[in-house]
């Protein structure tokens, strides 16, 4: 009988431990299109965070100014947030979406970096080829 009892006890305490809570939807739930928006630009904020700013700061948290943009508190955020994570059917085409726009806007950036970069190189160019062409006439007035 203790054998039983030994083997159903921890059988059953393992099973009670699944999680498969899911929460009440909030009173005050975020859409879905709004939350999608919100946590991209949460996940920038929170990633900015390492970058210095315009004023060669860094550690400075930007989520309350994501919060005060959106018109939410870190509460509502948080009871809407609880109750998608809590339903993954949903919380992962939020994420996949949220990826796919990060992308998108990192690819822009990058070409408008490149095309920057090349203005810059070509400036750079036309600087020397006007500088070499100052010396060697400096040179020939010399000779």
């Amino acid at each position: 009988m203790k054998r039983i009892v030994l083997i159903i006890l921890p059988l059953v305490t393992f099973l009670s431990c699944t999680s498969n809570t899911i929460y009440e939807k909030p009173k005050d739930l975020i859409p879905r299109d709004s939350m999608v928006i919100l946590l991209r630009d949460l996940y920038v904020a929170s990633s900015a965070k390492s970058i210095k700013n315009k004023n060669l700061q860094r550690r400075i948290s930007y989520v309350p100014l994501v919060y005060q943009k959106y018109g939410i508190d870190s509460t509502r955020f948080k009871h809407s947030n609880l109750y998608y994570t809590s339903k993954i059917d949903l919380y992962e085409p939020m994420l996949k979406e949220i990826v796919e726009s990060l992308e998108k806007e990192r690819d822009i950036y990058s070409k408008i970096k490149k095309e920057q970069d090349s203005i810059r190189q070509d400036s750079l160019k036309k600087n020397r080829k006007k500088l070499l062409k100052e010396k060697s006439l400096k040179r020939l007035k010399e000779d």
